[in-house]
C-alpha cells in the first residue's frame, strides 16, 4: 500500500480540514455536545477554534472521537484510560509493534488516523 501524506485519504481530501460545528458533530456522534466538551477539556481532541472562537471538527477528530467513544462504550475504559490507551497506541505504531489481541480492532482503526 502506498503511503499517503498526513491529512489526506484521497487526492483533494483533507482529514484535517476543520469542517463541522460541535451541533454537527454531536449528531455525527450521536452523543450531547457537552460531551464533545468534556473531551476537549481533558484533553483527548482540540479541535480548531475559528477567529470568533467557534469549535471547528475536522473528519480525523471526528474518527478519533469515534474511537474514544468504542473504548468508553463498549470497552468499558475511563477518559484516563483512552488518553493512556492513545499513547500507547502511538508508541506501538511508531515502532511497529503488535497490539494486545482484544484491542487489535480499535488499533486498526486509530492507526488510520494518526
Amino acid at each position: 500500500m502506498a503511503t499517503r501524506p498526513r491529512g489526506s485519504l484521497d487526492a483533494g481530501f483533507d482529514l484535517d480540514k476543520p469542517l463541522y460545528t460541535i451541533s454537527v458533530a454531536s449528531e455525527i456522534l450521536e452523543t450531547h455536545p457537552r460531551t464533545l466538551m468534556l473531551y476537549e477539556d481533558v484533553g483527548l481532541v482540540q479541535p480548531f477554534r475559528t477567529s470568533t472562537n467557534r469549535r471547528r471538527y475536522s473528519q480525523r477528530d471526528i474518527r478519533k472521537l469515534q474511537v474514544i467513544q468504542h473504548l468508553t462504550r463498549e470497552k468499558g475504559v475511563n477518559l484516563a484510560g483512552v488518553r493512556h490507551i492513545l499513547s500507547l497506541f502511538e508508541v506501538i505504531a511508531a515502532n511497529s509493534l503488535q497490539p494486545p489481541a482484544d484491542l487489535h480492532d480499535v488499533f486498526e482503526r486509530y492507526q488510520q488516523i494518526i
